[in-house]
């Protein structure tokens, strides 16, 4: 049997930044053009307004961290392409970091519900219900402020909270727990080898089974309206067991500028208006305490835009395992919404819908989604698959990031991770897992592929370029597992669909 290998090196992501020229490393882009959105003019707030909620001694080593965020920060040890200094923040965004007292709020001081007594708690689930109420109640002073509202709050989290109360037992029903085993059994018995990659930015056991004190806290502050970031003494304090601080600040003044409001960078506006969406399924209890599983779907517009929105609910069965599928109304409305919110958002709508998913779209989506974006002239619906397929090429370094190996003129598949030119060695502790990806409609595999690729930089929860699944797809998991805590909150209440609240 002869085989066919045909092999091609993609174009590099270059993202666009707020001066002249492209870049693919996020932090030399930043750091030579600044910003996107210096592009907007006056339209443009130059002022990062932080709030800050914790106890006193966390709150005080927050404000040394954005002190020193404000100034420049060496390496330690040896530079490279990969760990480059922070210049400072205002080098970086051009715009200064404001954090007054008047946006702090110590939990550790009031009417008694100290954290101190709190982490006594004997009960766990009660322990971790009543950190996530003390810190939501405090957010939720500030935004309730109509005037001199902060833009984005930290929540500064102490190791003692952490370690008592980083997760908890979901407060199932016995009947709820059993059609949990049920649905746990059927996906350990269908689950392939081949499929663990998935778990990257699908649910597992643990989130079905277990809350997760970041998704409750990231729930609570959507259901308030203000986005929040988590600050741990990870970030906060040098340590032989994290990173440098000069990548921490990186890494944490990109996301703390993107949910304030800011856009760090977005990829060029060459092509035709683009809707770039990933579909994923998560579980969630409907206020009838039922087990569903929710469909969601991340868009993002070619302006870098970004929005979550649930879809409605396939009821879980125990044979269902990883591979769900919509009805073709389930599609149709899934479809009908994002464009809906697309044209919200933008002002128009887009000429092209790029639908990404890791399962295979049966007739019935293709039906639904292709009805319901009867109007948009191109539409395509792209499945990724994680591969046991492996290219293996001479010298010391496996194959770059954007080769591409179509088989047989049938099967391709793209590597997203591998050796990277921007930083000069391969960043990764095993060999490279391709994604095969499948398509129906639009162009061309390069096509398909290099938006796959170029999505990929697309995190602006970070400064780091070693991202492997793209933005549509990436933050499923902690997506789903947050609307699953505000459903449980808010029931049927529709959350803001903003991408700020979920990174």
């Amino acid at each position: 049997m002869t085989i066919d290998l045909s092999i091609r090196e993609l174009d590099p992501p270059l993202l666009q930044f707020g001066g002249a020229g492209q870049h693919s490393d996020p932090k030399v882009g930043l750091e030579n053009a600044g910003p996107f959105d210096l592009r907007f003019g006056a339209a443009r707030q130059n002022r990062i307004n932080v709030g800050i909620v914790g106890p006193s001694a966390m709150v005080e080593m927050t404000k040394r961290w954005l002190e020193r965020c404000q100034s420049s920060i060496p390496v330690l040890g040896q530079q490279s392409l990969l760990r480059k200094p922070f210049p400072g923040f205002s080098n970086v965004f051009r715009a200064q970091i404001n954090f007054p007292d008047i946006w702090t709020v110590s939990i550790d001081e009031g009417n008694g519900a100290t954290l101190t007594k709190i982490l006594e708690e004997p009960d766990s689930f009660k322990r971790f219900q009543k950190i996530v109420d003390l810190y939501s109640d405090a957010h939720s002073r500030l935004a309730s402020r109509e005037v001199n509202r902060p833009d984005v709050v930290i929540f500064a989290l102490p190791d003692d909270v952490l370690k008592r109360a980083r997760a908890v037992e979901r407060d199932l029903s016995s009947e709820e727990r059993d059609q949990a085993k049920r649905l746990l059994r059927s996906r350990g018995e269908a689950q392939m080898d081949l499929l663990d990659a998935l778990e990257e930015v699908e649910q597992t056991e643990d989130d079905f089974l277990k809350r997760d004190l970041r998704n409750a806290l990231k729930a609570r502050a959507l259901a308030n309206g203000l986005p929040i970031q988590i600050a741990t003494a990870n970030l906060l304090v040098d340590s032989t067991s994290n990173e440098d601080p000069a990548s921490r600040a990186w890494n944490f003044s990109v996301s703390l500028y993107y949910k304030a409001g800011g856009v760090p960078w977005r990829l060029p506006s060459g092509g035709p208006e683009s809707c770039f969406v990933g579909i994923s399924f998560h579980h969630f209890r409907t206020v009838q305490r039922h087990l569903v599983q929710s469909t969601l779907a991340q868009a993002f517009s070619s302006e870098g835009e970004g929005f979550a929105i649930r879809g409605q609910g396939v009821p879980a069965e125990a044979d269902q395992g990883r591979n769900l599928h919509l009805s073709e109304e389930q599609a149709f409305n899934l479809g009908a919404s994002i464009l809906k919110e697309y044209r919200l958002r933008t002002g128009g709508s887009p000429v092209r819908v790029v639908i990404h998913k890791t399962s295979f779209y049966d007739e019935r989506e293709q039906a639904g989604f292709g009805a319901a974006l009867s109007d948009t002239p191109i539409l395509e619906m792209i499945t990724l698959v994680p591969s046991s397929f492996r290219l293996m090429r001479f010298g010391m370094y496996p194959p770059k990031v954007g080769t591409l190996c179509t088989v047989n003129s049938a099967r391709d598949f793209l590597f997203t991770s591998g050796y990277m030119p921007e930083v000069g060695t391969y960043p990764g502790p095993h060999v490279p897992q391709p994604f095969e990806v499948r398509r129906i409609g639009g162009t061309d595999s390069s096509s398909a592929a290099q938006d796959v690729l170029n999505l990929t930089r697309m995190n602006w929860n970070t400064a780091d370029i070693r991202g492997k699944w793209p933005v549509t797809l990436s933050f499923a998991r902690r997506v789903g597992g947050i609307l699953d805590e505000y459903s449980e909150r808010s029931g049927n209440n529709e959350p803001a669909t903003s991408f700020r609240y979920f990174l």
